[in-house]
């Protein structure tokens, strides 16, 4: 029976083994467990009534889920990105771009471009939003038809227009402090239910778009063949070259989003810092939800926990009174695990 006992022991210990390695969701779900339950732990439990103490870790959780939503956003569509084998570090730069297109168009001042042409309200901000996603759409467009058709590496691509976008920006913003409308600002703090969730509805139907895109569309179906081996894509028949450049697309496309929400919910735009180090914590997210780095597999839901257990670490790291500079190495670390673990899978 003791024999029998510490056979069943080794069994559940190396199902669990296998399980850790080998299913990134199942590793990245245990870890985001973790996270809760240590936050939760940190919260406390000193209050006058278990009602009290559940608004309380409600509302952290929804102020917590609310600001990381935008970085949320575009981590997915890094995922994307990195599961075709690319990179993209100009997503902090199309961010401020975007979101400073979008501010000189609903500009309540004489500046304002829509008030100029007499436009204003609803019809404003929804002409507004569909400019600044054309502009998000064409900027990635232009990304992807430049390492597809210039040959030129993503790191590189990526890396130049992150320096052009920003600079440009900054140049024509000069002198330029738009106000944004404070109806506009109804898009991201519109109460439900006595609770700002507006950013948090709008990420999870995101997440909800992309996951059935990934899993059961050919489009993503082509995204995971191109990142696993290009040559047997393109020998398959697939267009490796329309299929990369609708994912930069596309990711332009999710940053613009997250302009927007920023736009809203802040009401403003700091054109020389927003966005800066975006770029790694969506990379961070889509990595430790076991996005692998050299393309062809990734995880949507994933993701979505990796983004959560980077957002409850920042969390946790403020409530020690961490400095922040120290807090990136955390986030380093965590990467660097991820990536051990993903060589680890491989070589067994």
């Amino acid at each position: 029976m003791q024999i029998e006992h510490v056979k069943n022991n080794q069994s559940v210990f190396g199902w669990l083994r296998t399980k850790w390695v080998q299913d990134p969701l199942f590793s990245t779900g245990i870890a985001f467990l973790i996270m809760v339950i240590s936050q939760t732990l940190v919260l406390g439990f000193d209050y006058d009534s278990f009602g009290s103490w559940f608004d309380s870790w409600v509302n952290n959780w929804i102020n917590l889920l609310r600001n990381n939503a935008g970085v949320g956003i575009i981590a997915l569509g890094m995922t994307l990105v990195i599961m075709t084998g690319g990179i993209d570090l100009s997503v902090g730069s199309t961010l401020v771009a975007t979101g400073a297109v979008g501010m000189l168009l609903l500009d309540t001042s004489a500046k304002g471009i829509l008030g100029l042409l007499g436009l204003s309200g609803v019809p404003a901000f929804i002409v507004t939003i569909l400019l600044v996603i054309l502009l998000g759409y064409l900027l990635g467009l232009l990304i992807g038809v430049t390492i597809t058709k210039g040959n030129v590496p993503p790191f590189i691509a990526t890396l130049g227009a992150m320096m052009i976008f920003r600079s440009v920006t900054q140049h024509f913003m000069q002198g330029h402090n738009p106000t944004v409308p404070m109806e506009f600002l109804k898009i991201s703090s519109f109460n439900i239910g006595g609770y700002m969730i507006m950013p948090i509805v709008y990420w999870a139907i995101i997440i909800y778009i992309l996951y059935y895109m990934s899993k059961r569309t050919v489009f993503g179906r082509q995204i995971i063949a191109v990142g696993s081996n290009e040559r047997s894509a393109r020998l398959s028949g697939v267009n490796v070259e329309k299929v990369k450049v609708r994912v930069y697309a596309l990711m332009g496309v999710l940053v613009s989003i997250a302009a927007i929400l920023q736009v809203s919910r802040i009401g403003s735009m700091d054109f020389a810092n927003a966005g800066r180090g975006i770029e790694m914590d969506a990379i961070a997210a889509a990595v430790v939800g076991g996005t692998s780095m050299s393309g062809g597999r990734g995880f949507i839901m994933g993701t979505v926990f990796g983004m959560l257990i980077i957002a409850v670490m920042n969390n946790l790291l403020n409530l020690f009174g961490v400095p922040p500079f120290l807090r990136e190495a955390f986030k380093g670390f965590i990467v660097i695990c991820a990536v051990l673990l993903q060589r680890k899978e491989k070589l067994s």
